[in-house]
């Protein structure tokens, strides 16, 4: 089974950026499809983006979408998250997940591995 390790969060102050890495180990990552999921304090976990095995294909939630852009480099066994002109509110701990089904989608369910997550704290 692949073992996913995130990181790149941290502190950022509004309008910021930061770039978030999940670093695959034990299985090559091209056989996932890769998710990346956000919880805040006192929420439920939901959906951010979302890759397809050979990149081709993303998907986004709608408070995400302009903003971040998911990518992945397989030859690296890593896939990433570029966060631009954050805010506030995408204060969470951020969770790269993994699928080898091939959804390319927001149900949580479907992904079968996950990482421990990163804090991303975005300052007003």
């Amino acid at each position: 089974q692949v073992q996913l390790v995130e990181s790149g969060g941290g502190l950022v102050q509004a309008g910021g950026s930061l770039r978030l890495s999940c670093a695959a180990s034990g299985r090559a990552l091209s056989m996932y499809v890769m998710g990346w999921f956000r919880q805040a304090q006192g929420k439920e976990r939901e959906f951010v983006a979302a890759i397809s095995r050979t990149g081709g294909s993303t998907a986004y939630a709608n408070s995400v979408k302009g903003r971040f852009t998911i990518s992945r480099d397989n030859a690296k066994n890593t896939g990433y998250l570029q966060m631009d002109s954050l805010k506030p509110e995408d204060t969470a701990v951020y969770f790269c997940a993994a699928d080898t089904g091939g959804y390319v989608g927001p149900a949580s369910h479907r992904y079968e591995r996950w990482g421990q997550g990163t804090q991303v704290t975005v300052s007003s």
